[in-house]
């Protein structure tokens, strides 16, 4: 691939170009969709989570005209979309790591295997709450379609390689993993408030309590929820 500049920008150790030629190849044009979607992940996580993502944003941090990003995704949506889609794969692939040859996980450990590798994921947690509200609807039904398809794969991925390391069953991992996904979506939307509740949380400091602690508050209502299902 040619630039027309080598200003560059880095993510996640990943260098991507900046004002780059229109892709001719499917190479390029695999590379140019890869940096789009770095650079949304990086726009979210600099400016405060997904609700700040623009195209513009986007075009500019990746070096694309901002008129470009339509030859790869439709809208908005479809990038956050398949960035959410691309979470899951990332998702699955550290449970599977931390699962991996082991046998002895306990409930609560089990929920330390879901709790880390979620928090470790931020923009994924917070694309859970948007994928629900919007994105899923604001797409065509075959993209929706391929992102319910990548969802329920990694899901049960997850869901083979904890029952054989876990001393919880499928159908409790099951339960488990929803639980997962339904406190992550809430917690993380409620500890990183909008500018408007961190002011109003200053203003009165005995509201501010709402704005925990993500990791831990995760971590804590999961081992409680593993251990609930164990003892049924």
């Amino acid at each position: 691939m040619r630039y027309l500049d080598r200003t560059t920008f880095t993510h996640h150790g990943v260098r991507y170009a900046r004002n780059m030629q229109r892709a001719r190849s499917a190479e390029d044009k695999a590379h140019r969709s890869e940096a789009l979607l770095a650079a949304a992940e990086a726009v979210a996580l600099e400016l405060g989570g997904v609700r700040h993502v623009t195209l513009a944003a986007v075009t500019d941090r990746a070096g694309l005209h901002r008129t470009g990003v339509r030859r790869y995704y439709a809208s908005k949506e479809e990038l956050l979309l398949e960035l959410a889609e691309r979470g899951w794969g990332q998702w699955r692939d550290a449970v599977l790591r931390e699962a991996g040859g082991r046998t002895d996980l306990t409930p609560s450990s089990t929920a330390d295997v879901l709790s880390a590798t979620l928090t470790a994921l931020p923009v994924f947690c917070d694309l859970l709450t948007h994928v629900a509200l919007t994105l899923e609807g604001d797409v065509d039904l075959e993209r929706a379609r391929r992102y319910k398809a990548s969802a329920f794969a990694a899901h049960d991925e997850m869901i083979a390689a904890l029952a054989a390391a876990s001393t919880l069953t499928p159908a409790q991992l099951q339960d488990l993993i929803a639980t997962a996904l339904a406190l992550s979506a809430m917690l993380w939307q409620v500890a990183h408030p909008t500018p408007t509740l961190a002011r109003l949380y200053e203003q009165v400091p005995e509201w501010g309590h709402v704005a925990l602690d993500f990791g831990p508050r995760l971590r804590d209502l999961l081992r409680a929820s593993a251990r609930g299902l164990a003892a049924n």
